[in-house]
């Protein structure tokens, strides 16, 4: 795990969560502590070799969704449980001796799922990492309706162990991984729409496990209606200036499935959706900054910028300057074309 992430050692205190929109390491040296860390659950951890136990949970728990990093140092029995009405996706990290659910190898190229009101057990070895989603069942069928579209819905897996691939394995574990870094570093808790965002990000990243190739071949809009639904949603986008709009926003709006926009957008500019939002939405604000009549704050306000740290990063990695930057050049210029402009206006 990194080492930046805030800790709360609960061996010999209870843990004190705070804002349970920000990101928390917890760490145990006592398997019945590592198990009572994890919200929600109910579970009975069994140490079953010799040696002091250390374990670390790295967690944020979002408005229907509780996103997790487990490590134990020791190999442990499990006997776990999550809510009724809720599912569980367990990302084991790559590691040379596997873990089992239920008496299954979960091995390199799979994930274990479980839904919510089922006992399990789990055996994992020693030094055994593990990312999980815990998600309500409610907010999984209506996104599945919303965003992906009933035609495009596959079942629920009813088995403990799916196989979905090394390659999409290890996508899923970075695509976590980043999520609870970058909350670990925000400095501010996340708001409404971010905490949307993310729990959008994360189902879609589910979804994809399972989506064929296929699947939506019969759904591909041809080239003209490819475009219409992009420029359409640019100018979506640019109606609702002052606030993000997400993916599955525009989904509703376009009655296109995720994956339809995602491959449009991929057709006829080349990138993803939610880059091509936010990127549109930047090249706004720095327009508005050339002009030099408002504060960065404000400019970023009217694009839906709302977290100026953010928006700075993002401003800096697209156009390779700070927002302020840009905004102290424009007022120099302005100053700088005053004179010649009062002289242009005598002279006509």
């Amino acid at each position: 795990m990194t080492s930046h992430l805030p800790v709360v050692d609960t061996s010999s205190a209870q843990t004190t969560r705070g804002d349970s929109t920000r990101v928390q390491t917890c760490v145990a040296h006592d398997a019945d502590e590592q198990a009572r860390n994890l919200q929600g659950w109910s579970q009975t951890y069994d140490q079953l070799t010799a040696g002091a136990f250390i374990g670390t949970l790295t967690e944020l728990s979002l408005d229907h969704m509780h996103v997790f990093c487990e490590t134990t140092s020791h190999t442990l029995r499990q006997s776990c449980e999550v809510p009724s009405d809720a599912y569980w996706f367990g990302v084991p990290v790559r590691r040379d001796v596997p873990g089992r659910i239920d008496a299954n190898v979960i091995d390199d190229g799979a994930i274990a799922f479980r839904p919510g009101g089922i006992e399990f057990e789990l055996i994992t070895p020693a030094g055994y990492e593990i990312f999980g989603v815990v998600v309500t069942g409610e907010v999984l069928r209506r996104y599945a309706a919303e965003v992906e579209h009933p035609e495009l819905i596959h079942p629920l897996p009813e088995t403990e162990v799916v196989q979905i691939g090394e390659v999409h394995k290890a996508r899923l574990c970075a695509s976590l991984r980043q999520i609870l870094d970058d909350g670990a570093n925000s400095r501010a808790p996340l708001t409404g729409f971010a905490r949307d965002s993310l729990q959008s990000s994360v189902l879609a990243s589910l979804f994809d496990l399972y989506a064929q190739p296929h699947a939506e071949a019969g759904a591909i809009p041809t080239k003209p209606r490819r475009h219409w639904i992009v420029s359409e949603a640019r100018e979506y986008v640019l109606a609702n200036r002052e606030r993000p709009v997400g993916v599955p926003e525009l989904c509703e709006k376009l009655h296109v499935s995720r994956r339809t926009l995602q491959y449009c957008f991929q057709d006829v500019l080349g990138m993803a959706p939610a880059t091509y939002l936010r990127t549109i939405r930047l090249n706004g604000a720095r327009r508005e900054l050339c002009e030099a009549a408002r504060s960065v704050q404000d400019v970023a306000a009217a694009w839906g910028f709302w977290h100026l740290s953010q928006f700075a990063t993002d401003y800096r990695k697209l156009f390779g300057k700070r927002p302020s930057e840009t905004l102290k050049e424009s007022m120099t210029n302005r100053h700088a074309l005053s004179p010649l402009e009062s002289d242009l206006r005598v002279t006509h």
